[in-house]
């Protein structure tokens, strides 16, 4: 059976500050109540609600502008990372969520890996192209180039693909 909450904080996949919402009895009992996220809603609670929607909509205003600045900032910028790859060039790992977020730390942008939208890692170097959905819904998009390690691998790649040269047989006369 599910019990009405009062969310105190903003909670992923659940709801906003302020709103009255149900949940699982052990997802309460475990993660929320501890955690200090929500409160069981009774008449008491409820006068609050009011008060932590009022914050809310604030707060939303606040991160709505942030999230603009930071998508202006993300859109300017090309990330680069380079990685290893065997002689035909296949990638031995993958560019992750994380990494993408970690390229972004360097930079000086804080990302976080939540933001950035990517079904599975990559696997393949080149240039990829970057969906992130930053707080209040605001979405941007960058380019990443994915560099094989030394530079000199496409080199070797060609000479290994490219077809032998056909020597024509002479015939002595």
């Amino acid at each position: 059976m599910k019990q009405q909450l009062l969310l105190l904080e903003d909670v992923d996949a659940l709801g906003k500050k302020g709103e009255i919402v149900s949940a699982k009895p052990g997802y309460i009992r475990n993660f929320l109540l501890p955690k200090g996220y929500a409160v069981i809603a009774s008449t008491n609670t409820l006068r609050k609600q009011e008060r932590l929607r009022a914050e809310r909509a604030k707060q939303a205003v606040v991160d709505k502008e942030e999230s603009d600045e930071l998508a202006k900032q993300i859109e300017s910028i090309n990330l680069e990372t380079k990685v290893k790859v065997d002689p035909e060039g296949h990638m031995y790992g993958s560019v992750s969520p994380a990494d993408i977020a970690q390229l972004f730390q360097e930079k000086g942008l804080p990302v976080e890996r939540k933001y950035i939208l990517l079904n599975r890692p990559i696997k393949e170097t080149g240039v990829h192209k970057i969906n992130l959905k930053l707080k209040e819904g605001v979405l941007v998009s960058c380019s990443l180039h994915i560099l094989p390690e030394g530079g000199m691998v496409h080199a070797n790649v060609e000479a290994v693909t490219a077809p032998l040269p056909v020597e024509e047989d002479k015939k002595e006369e």
